[in-house]
């Protein structure tokens, strides 16, 4: 008898409610399951995070839990979370999301205020152990934004500080092990460079795809891209006598042309339908449309503009117009509607920035550059970044001077704006990330609002003027 043990691991990650394109991989997960079920071998399923986004309205209604019904369905084993599980939802809603799994939740730096490692079903690492009686040491870590967690009132740490004990621990109890991350590529290459001891790191976030698994310091790093139209397969060979593993590899699978499982596509159905119920809650009822424009001022991005500004009790706001998908028509205003209108996971945010920073900001959003920027990810699920709109502060440009307008006053409550001036500008949390808008990135004095997201502003605001 061969003491050599084969041993296969599949991962899904970040499907971002790609909720249409779930069904396909399933069917290639469950066709995977009967093929090494057929031969006695070990197959394992995992998730890597970032499955519910908020984007989808099954995801928003249920503020998913829809999406754990459906890893339950697929028979997925391990998972651990992604940002838009741990900082799209409330606290309350995160304790909850995983009430009813079915498949163990793999996170180890998450904790409270007070130090005690949480949520409730959160657990650091799992040993797992094989007919054959190997054992699998499976460790859960998920990216550290820090001001989002702890503004929701967790403590999210650095991985590197958690992952040295962890790791030994986890070690000295298994055979191989497996490190389910949800830090990015980058991050994975430093953990593979660094440490020994690691067989596998299942990757998320970044969204990268390698068709081909890398083997770095002989840790096997897996990326299969974003939205499920690949599914990761992992093959381990490990050998019983020798007691360690003799051969690893991987590759993404393209399962985007399988046809879908049906009973996953049922049960699809039947959360659209509940997602249907909840959303039908009416916000408003408006007695004349609300246009958008995202290349000149108009009146539903302008109220917007408003309603931020009140939220953040700030001097000013400024949003973009982009962050509106449609015009608002009169009637009966709905959940479903607004999150349709704006469905992207982007929070308020009030950044503190001296005049002369708020004035080149400004100058850039104007550039048609910016308005037409096709802009991917950072929260936007729109088409382009559209035209500023602006609450506090009048711009007054010249629109004739070419393709970039030129601005020629900036004035706030009626005064000129003072470039030395510290003001309190509300704004959207993804212009106080990177490259697009450096000088509020840069601002050392920020606070985000959390959970809310800009529809909750939105629907604030229609409530105060048409309820």
């Amino acid at each position: 008898m061969s003491s050599l043990i084969p041993i296969y691991i599949y991962h899904t990650n970040d499907l971002h409610s790609n909720l249409q394109q779930w069904p396909s991989a399933v069917y290639y997960i469950n066709a995977r399951r009967t093929f090494h079920k057929k031969k006695n071998e070990t197959a394992l399923f995992f998730d890597l995070g970032d499955h519910a986004d908020r984007v989808h309205p099954i995801t928003e209604a249920t503020r998913g839990k829809g999406n754990v019904d459906l890893l339950n369905e697929a028979g997925i084993h391990h998972v651990t979370i992604g940002n838009n599980e741990g900082i799209t939802l409330s606290k309350k809603e995160l304790e909850s999301l995983y009430d009813k799994a079915q498949f163990k939740v793999l996170l180890a730096n998450l904790f409270d205020q007070k130090g005690n490692r949480r949520p409730s079903w959160a657990e650091p690492f799992d040993i797992i152990e094989t007919p054959e009686g190997v054992k699998i040491g499976l460790i859960g870590l998920t990216v550290p934004f820090y001001p989002f967690y702890k503004e929701l009132g967790w403590d999210i740490k650095d991985p590197l500080e958690i992952l040295p004990g962890l790791l030994e621990e986890v070690k000295k109890q298994s055979d191989i092990v497996v490190l389910l991350s949800h830090l990015g590529y980058p991050q994975d290459e430093e953990l593979a460079e660094q440490f020994d001891g690691i067989d596998v790191i299942l990757g998320a976030h970044t969204h990268h795809l390698l068709k081909t698994s890398i083997l770095i310091n002989d840790t096997l790093v897996a990326q299969c891209g974003k939205n499920s139209y690949y599914v990761g397969q992992i093959k381990l060979l490990y050998d019983k006598e020798a007691k360690k593993v003799v051969k690893k590899s991987g590759a993404a699978e393209d399962v985007s042309h399988e046809p879908p499982a049906l009973e996953t596509k049922q049960l699809l159905e039947r959360l659209e339908e509940k997602a249907n119920k909840i959303l039908e809650e009416p916000i408003a009822v408006i007695p004349e449309p609300l246009p958008i424009s995202w290349t000149a001022p108009s009146a539903f991005a302008d109220m917007l503009a408003e309603g931020l500004k009140d939220w953040c009790n700030a001097d000013i706001s400024m949003l973009n117009s982009g962050i509106l998908l449609g015009s608002l028509e009169s009637g009966n205003v709905t959940r479903k509607e607004l999150h349709y209108l704006c469905p992207h996971p982007i929070n308020p945010c009030l950044v503190h920035v001296k005049g002369s920073v708020l004035k080149e900001t400004i100058a850039a959003a104007f550039t048609e550059k910016m308005i037409h920027l096709p802009l991917k990810g950072l929260g936007f699920r729109g088409e382009k970044l559209g035209r500023m709109a602006f609450a506090g502060m009048t711009v007054e440009v010249d629109e004739s001077t070419g393709d970039d307008p030129r601005i020629l006053n900036i004035s706030i409550q009626d005064e000129p704006l003072d470039p030395k001036k510290i003001y309190k500008l509300a704004t959207v949390d993804m212009f106080t990330f990177g490259p697009l808008y450096p000088g509020l990135s840069q601002s050392s004095k920020k606070k985000y609002f959390m959970p809310e997201m800009m529809r909750d502003v939105l629907a604030n605001m229609l409530k105060k003027h048409y309820a």
